[in-house]
């Protein structure tokens, strides 16, 4: 598939070398522009580009960037993937990073309001993993103990393909259903960050 990822930082770049391993076409990009990702083309693989280049054509596009930044992306960005491209959204809310943000505080899940900013569905997923352990814990569908991810979305065609997605990258993808589920995975859960097989996830989600 080609993949487009928006944001060059930890996550952004692992994925990108993770997605590169696994045969996938993969441009990346960030606000300051392709010349100052040298270093992350030859650690990764992927191609740097522009932020308005990343989306055209993609099979997928992964949105990493501070959640502050998703306001500042250029309107219409989207529009040039391949229909029907699923957007993922790796992002979490941090106010001190990020400032207050009102519907986020009165309860809105950080990933509807990405969606909303977007103007597409978002699937959210890769966001309570450390950004190492994307490179150093995938392993074989049915390896004893491998890492599972939760992922969340309400377009069901978008998340079928990253459900996919993940296992083959080397984790179990557990569907918790529609985005109003992802709360059970933002900062401050139980299941933000532990390094979790599927039964240990499922049961920290109810723990949440």
């Amino acid at each position: 598939m080609k993949i487009g990822i928006i944001g060059a930082g930890h996550i952004g770049g692992n994925l990108a070398q993770l997605l590169v391993r696994h045969g996938h076409e993969v441009v990346i990009a960030n606000s300051r522009g392709p010349a100052t990702l040298g270093e992350v083309a030859k650690r990764t693989g992927a191609t740097p580009v522009d932020v308005v280049d990343a989306p055209r054509d993609a099979d997928v596009v992964i949105v990493a960037v501070p959640l502050k930044a998703v306001r500042e992306l250029p309107e219409g960005l989207l529009d040039t993937t391949r229909p029907g491209a699923a957007v993922i959204d790796t992002n979490n809310y941090y106010p001190q990073r990020d400032g207050q943000i009102q519907a986020l505080d009165d309860g809105m899940t950080s990933s509807s309001w990405v969606g909303e900013q977007l103007g597409r569905p978002v699937v959210k997923v890769f966001n309570n993993i450390y950004a190492q352990h994307l490179l150093d814990r995938p392993t074989a569908p049915g390896t004893e103990g491998r890492r599972a991810l939760p992922v969340t979305g309400d377009d069901e065609a978008a998340k079928r393909v990253v459900l996919a997605l993940v296992d083959e990258v080397g984790f179990d993808a557990v569907d918790l259903g529609g985005l109003d589920e992802s709360w059970r995975y933002q900062p401050g859960t139980p299941s933000y960050g532990p390094d979790v097989d599927a039964a240990g996830l499922h049961e920290l989600l109810k723990q949440a």
